[in-house]
């Protein structure tokens, strides 16, 4: 008789175990990313992310760099959980006030895809979600490579500024400091170097004329610095001002691999860019990009990913927005 209660309790005993394992399992199944997160509860949200961020670069052409810089400023400060696009509300200090977040611009247009999303699927569709989706498309815009991205993200109900400016690496940073910020989130030398592609976009001139005044820093090419003191006259610029240089003058809205023959040819805008082809553990990426922009996209594509499932918050964490601003009055 003992030994049957024994056996009946083991019985229980193993498939209580089972269960548990079983329920923790789909647990943890439904709280990861997926591709396709959205085919269910709201089937063409990512057609409608598409076409919106299709319609804006139409009519304001920076807007897909915009959608790049979101997901690098979003993803590497505690994850991605679209923290970057909360405004200063109730005592909540905004990341966009950063000195890091300095010329970053467009955040409007991140509404005006939400806007979208939530006349279709109301408060499905998180602004996460939106910053990596608006990036993936934004590459394409940027004839750059399709990257298939997962989603499932959810809202931060909180702003991490106080972290910004040790999370996200200044363009005055040596490539150690870089490369050891970047493998703290998995991101190994070869990712960071695809991903501090300053392939689009400008840089203001704030941000320059330190290797341009006094004297020319003389990793600088002299005929490179001529044309950038044309761009950036004053040694001390208006930060109000919006004087710029291209980061590359040939292919300035094409993201490939030009960036890289720039650096060699010791064309960088930034001290970083320039320590990309000095420094012994990135040059050998360096020159093979410059070579080969299928592998230079291959690597982009690569780290692009790690960053974009850098931390995000899933499940039943956070929430999903319904202005992408503001957390959700309860």
């Amino acid at each position: 008789m003992a030994s049957y209660k024994y056996k009946q309790h083991s019985l229980v005993l193993s498939f209580m175990i089972t269960l548990f394992l079983l329920l923790l399992q789909f647990q943890v199944g439904i709280s990861e990313l997926q591709q396709n997160y959205y085919s269910q509860s709201c089937p063409n949200a990512e057609e409608i992310i598409k076409q919106e961020v299709t319609n804006l670069y139409e009519e304001h052409g920076n807007t897909a760099v915009s959608w790049i810089r979101n997901l690098f400023h979003d993803c590497i400060v505690e994850g991605c959980d679209a923290s970057l696009l909360l405004e200063a509300a109730d005592g909540m200090e905004s990341e966009k006030a950063s000195d890091r977040s300095f010329g970053m611009r467009n955040f409007k247009y991140v509404n005006t895809i939400k806007q979208a999303l939530e006349k279709e699927c109301p408060l499905t569709v998180s602004c996460a979600d939106v910053i990596t989706l608006s990036a993936r498309d934004g590459i394409v815009m940027l004839g750059g490579p399709r990257i298939e991205m997962k989603t499932g993200r959810r809202d931060s109900k909180e702003s991490h500024a106080r972290v910004v400016d040790e999370s996200i690496p200044n363009h005055n940073d040596s490539i150690s400091l870089v490369l050891s910020r970047f493998q703290s989130i998995g991101i190994d030398v070869e990712g960071t170097v695809a991903l501090l592609a300053h392939s689009v976009g400008r840089v203001h001139c704030l941000n320059l004329v330190h290797r341009l005044y006094p004297t020319v820093d003389p990793t600088l090419d002299p005929d490179h610095a001529a044309y950038l003191k044309v761009r950036c006259p004053n040694p001390i610029p208006d930060p109000e001002a919006v004087q710029y240089s291209r980061f590359d003058r040939e292919t300035p809205m094409i993201l490939d691999n030009m960036y890289y023959k720039n650096v060699l040819n010791h064309k960088g805008l930034l001290i970083i860019d320039q320590q990309l082809s000095s420094d012994p553990e990135t040059l050998p990426f360096v020159e093979k990009m410059a070579s080969d922009n299928g592998y230079f996209y291959e690597q982009f594509s690569r780290a692009a990913i790690l960053l974009s499932e850098n931390n995000p918050l899933t499940g039943d964490q956070g929430e999903i927005r319904k202005d992408c601003r503001y957390v959700n009055r309860s």
